[in-house]
């Protein structure tokens, strides 16, 4: 069974900084691509940034861009999504997600078949 468990949510207030992790159990984890989404009220879920399966490749989405940084630790199957000069606009729940395939790093929801609860954070001005 796959499980993905992210942790690491919380309040912050505007200009500060969170670390969100993903523990990954049931997957290849070394042989998939894994990402980053959020998903505010009303609004649709949206990528935020993903990570090829030797880490050496990374997507962000225009708006997290200088600010987020997402890392892997295949020893640890966990990844990591720091989150720095965190804005308000960036209040969403934030979700790990994995497809079931190989592929290169992909951005589409329709693309990843597991993913976690979700962890939510509130971004206070």
């Amino acid at each position: 069974e796959v499980q993905l468990v992210e942790s690491g949510g919380g309040l912050v207030q505007a200009g500060g900084s969170l670390r969100l992790s993903c523990a990954a159990s049931g997957l290849g984890f070394e042989d998939n691509v894994i990402a980053w989404f959020r998903q505010a009220p009303g609004q649709e879920r949206e990528v935020v940034a993903c990570i090829s399966m030797s880490g050496g490749s990374t997507y962000y989405t225009d708006s997290v861009k200088g600010r987020f940084t997402i890392s892997r630790d295949n020893a640890k199957n966990t990844i990591y999504l720091q989150m720095s000069s965190l804005k308000p606009e960036d209040t969403a729940v934030y979700y790990c997600a994995a497809p079931s395939f190989d592929t290169p790093v992909v951005t589409t929801t329709d693309s990843y078949d597991y993913w976690g609860q979700g962890t939510q954070v509130t971004v206070s001005s």
